[in-house]
């Protein structure tokens, strides 16, 4: 993900909203999910901070993830919505998988997994109105006071409060837990891609929680998949066996996931949400122009 070069008659003002940029793309990521929206998001900040003036903004950070936040809104008011509606088993709908931050699998990305959103959480995220993802998003996980969240969705500070708090039970209720444990999963995830590479399905069903849920993006205007159960998930995990010499373990998210990856170039992102050390959600992205410019990602 790039950001758009600041003009620089602003030279001073430039250099503080650049030393805000990473912060406001994190909120403005966890708002939309998608990086290329995030950008343009975060870029549209800048314009409004040049007329209000730096002598105008007391609490420049504050100030911008305020704004950035209201951006993200109408944003998400104005988007299309892909919704995930129930289906039968086996039925097929155009689902929208958040785009993951994928890193490869090494000690220097290690630690950037626990400032990492995982995708499991972005789904759900996408399910909530958008005051609501606002509340939650600005007030949870970038602490910004009800105070401040309640003009921008035009409610009371105690309404914005019942917002987020809706939005957290929707959240805990539909996450579900996941090992912490980066070993573990890299474990867990080292046996699917040993799995996939043999063609045993065996394997593969063993690896699963026999409620497993399967999401398939395979980009706009598509079917993609929805498929829940061990033995229905492994079926269609076993279609993705030609990539398997390609695949590797890579950091998806907050967590560890697979990357097929022919001639170094992403196809493919699997996002394993693993609890008691077992598969029990997998997102799957198949949308080359959407992972050809995944941030991190190198494969050779």
């Amino acid at each position: 993900m790039t950001s758009t070069p600041l003009p620089q008659d602003d030279a001073g003002l430039a250099a503080r909203f650049e030393a805000e940029r990473p912060r406001l793309r994190a909120v403005a990521y966890r708002m939309l999910g998608s990086f290329s929206e995030a950008e343009d998001a975060v870029q549209e900040a800048w314009p409004r901070l040049q007329r209000a003036g730096a002598d105008e903004v007391r609490n420049l950070a504050g100030w911008l993830t305020t704004v950035v936040g209201r951006i993200c809104l109408d944003m998400l008011r104005t988007r299309t919505a892909r919704r995930e509606d129930p289906l039968e088993e086996g039925g097929t709908v155009e689902i929208h998988v958040p785009d993951p931050v994928v890193r490869p699998l090494d000690p220097v990305h290690e630690a950037e997994t626990a400032d990492s959103v995982g995708l499991a959480l972005l789904v759900v995220l996408d399910t909530l109105a958008p005051a609501e993802r606002l509340a939650f998003v600005l007030h949870d996980m970038f602490a910004v006071p009800f105070e401040d969240l309640a003009p921008i969705v035009e409610r009371t500070p105690a309404a914005t409060r019942q917002l987020a708090s809706r939005a957290r039970r929707r959240v805990q209720g539909q996450v579900p837990p996941a090992d912490t444990d980066l070993g573990r999963q890299r474990e867990v995830v080292a046996a699917w891609v040993a799995a996939s590479r043999a063609g045993d399905f065996e394997a593969l069903l063993e690896l699963l929680d026999p409620d497993v849920l399967l999401r398939v993006d395979a980009g706009p205007g598509t079917a993609s998949k929805l498929v829940r159960g061990a033995l229905e998930v492994a079926g269609q995990a076993a279609l993705y066996g030609r990539l398997a010499p390609f695949s590797y373990a890579a950091y998806v998210g907050d967590g560890v996931g697979v990357v097929a990856a022919p001639n170094g170039t992403p196809t493919t992102v699997l996002a394993l949400t693993v609890r008691g050390g077992r598969v029990v959600e997998i997102d799957i992205i198949v949308d080359p122009p959407r992972l050809s410019g995944l941030t991190g990602a190198q494969w050779k």
